[in-house]
């Protein structure tokens, strides 16, 4: 389960991470070439079920438009070679240097050890540095503790509550809109 060589990939590196880059061009790549079990080892998909939805969503065209595209890494552990989730600006709109941030770390297993924190670290940086970002956007549910904690962490800054913005499991939800400027961005 290799790339191409014509196939350019950006790889960053953490104490712990490998972080991989995941664009419209490599997702076009494995989702045409390889077999779904090859796939899910790549991404590090924990069922098929997951798989599927990603899936759905490549095949609706939904990772780049004219206008808004794609550039996410997959964290890989370094000890045991295994992407263990990942994080990706899904909405990158290049002329008005801003995006907004999603992450996932798949398994429990994986969870609360800091993983997280040092991958975003990475991305924050290549983003504000290398893709020209001044705006970092998250939008989060109000449950969602670790993810709150997280984006307070780095200094993301509370703009407000985006109504019924998002449906999952077929419950309209509220988002908490959250930003980061480069300017104020520590590092």
């Amino acid at each position: 389960m290799h790339l191409p060589s014509h196939i350019q990939q950006t790889i960053l590196e953490t104490d712990r991470l490998i972080l991989k880059e995941v664009n419209p061009e490599i997702i076009e790549h494995i989702y045409t070439q390889w077999s779904d079990e090859d796939i899910m080892s790549y991404k590090g998909f924990p069922t098929g079920e997951f798989l599927a939805a990603e899936k759905e969503k490549y095949n609706g065209g939904g990772f780049t438009t004219y206008r808004i595209k794609l550039k996410g890494f997959l964290f890989v552990l370094k000890d045991i070679n295994e992407a263990i989730g990942a994080c990706h600006y899904h909405t990158w709109q290049p002329m008005h240097a801003r995006a907004e941030i999603g992450y996932a770390i798949y398994k429990e297993e994986h969870k609360n050890k800091g993983y997280m924190k040092e991958g975003i670290k990475a991305i924050l940086d290549y983003g504000f540095n290398e893709m020209g970002l001044n705006r970092v956007e998250a939008l989060i549910g109000h449950f969602n503790e670790p993810s709150l904690k997280l984006v307070k962490h780095f200094g993301f800054v509370k703009e407000g509550v985006m109504r019924e913005h998002y449906c999952k499991n077929g419950e309209l939800q509220d988002s908490i809109c959250f930003s980061l400027l480069k300017r104020e961005y520590k590092g």
